[in-house]
């Protein structure tokens, strides 16, 4: 027992510095909203209107995810605009598969203690990824968490809701033998595998974050924190044309993890390994630690951060579509009739 008094701030939560922070969230979270939005950042709940004449039968896709260990990044380094965006960008591109297009995105970020200038970078780079979508960033929540984290760590998470009329929804389901596959390129890891390339680079390798590798021509850090690409506007437009039968995803789990999700039964997608050039990050991390076949491709997108279904007769159009986007793009397989999931040949 104790007679002097102590206060929340000396358990470790400054409200008052929190509170100065929330109210520059606001203010660049302010700048994303449309016409939709209802009220602004502060109420219990954020609100959003849904334009009646503009859709038929609307219906609602939401998504939610985090950035993993790439954040291990973002604290060595100081750069924390970077793996906001990733953030958006990612669940963006979960629900643009489905022929969604965003409305709203909330964050959360957690941490041991508030660092001036960090939650700003995050919200900022909230902010840029959704004006970039066409997303307004309407909430979230800041939590102030000592012992739950370290003071120099935070954790972030994010959660979608985008929109699409019942009838143009995109489920795979028209997917047949002949179709074929289109890749789109990734950027490097994207947002999945950083705890395998973290331990290769750092432990196995002894490279530093700084590190100048002449296979990757730039530093670990700056090849690390690559951005996660949006590939939102070419979905939409190939989605627009109708032609678009299925669109993954490729993330945790690589492509056999991911374009499976979206194969109807009694099909099986193979896929030319060879078609597309693998960026250098995946070459360097396999010879470090002679990474088994195996890992390397149920583990990083090795090159592929989207794939999309195409009817063979439709290939013309799409590829018409993605030249006017000046969007890169590979024939990097076709379905075929066999057992559910991938095969590489």
């Amino acid at each position: 027992m104790t007679n002097s008094s102590i206060t929340y701030e000396q358990a470790g939560v400054n409200i008052a510095q929190a509170d100065r922070a929330k109210h520059r969230i606001a203010e660049l979270a302010k700048k994303t909203f449309d016409r939709n939005v209802l009220g602004g950042i502060g109420g219990f709940g954020a609100l959003y209107a849904i334009e009646k004449r503009r859709w038929k039968a609307p219906v609602l896709v939401s998504s939610t995810d985090g950035v993993g260990t790439k954040l291990k990044l973002a604290f060595a380094t100081g750069r924390h605009g970077s793996v906001a965006g990733d953030l958006v960008n990612h669940c963006v591109n979960d629900i643009a598969v489905q022929g969604a297009r965003p409305l709203f995105f909330l964050d959360y970020f957690a941490c041991g203690k508030l660092q001036d200038g960090v939650i700003e970078q995050v919200v900022g780079g909230l902010a840029e990824a959704c004006r970039a979508n066409g997303c307004s960033l309407i909430g979230g929540e800041t939590a102030e968490m000592p012992g739950s984290y370290p003071d120099d760590e935070y954790d972030l998470a994010g959660f979608i809701v985008g929109i699409v009329d019942r009838s143009r929804l995109i489920n795979g389901s028209r997917i047949r033998a002949g179709d074929v596959v289109l890749g789109l390129p990734s950027t490097g890891l994207h947002t999945n595998g950083y705890s395998l390339a973290r331990k290769l680079l750092f432990d196995t390798a002894k490279f530093s974050v700084d590190s100048y590798v002449e296979e990757l021509q730039t530093s670990v850090a700056d090849a690390l924190l690559q951005p996660h690409r949006s590939y939102m506007k070419v979905i939409v437009a190939l989605a627009d044309s109708g032609i678009l039968k299925g669109a993954a995803h490729i993330t945790g789990g690589g492509i056999p993890g991911n374009l499976p999700r979206i194969l109807p039964k009694g099909v099986e997608a193979r896929i030319a390994t060879g078609i597309w050039p693998e960026p250098p990050i995946f070459r360097l991390l396999k010879q470090i630690g002679n990474v088994p076949e195996a890992d390397m491709w149920s583990t990083f997108n090795r090159g592929i951060g989207m794939t999309l279904v195409i009817g063979a007769r439709d290939l013309s159009k799409a590829e018409k579509i993605l030249r006017r986007l000046k969007e890169t793009y590979y024939q990097i397989g076709e379905i075929a009739k066999g057992r559910h999931g991938v095969v590489f040949v």
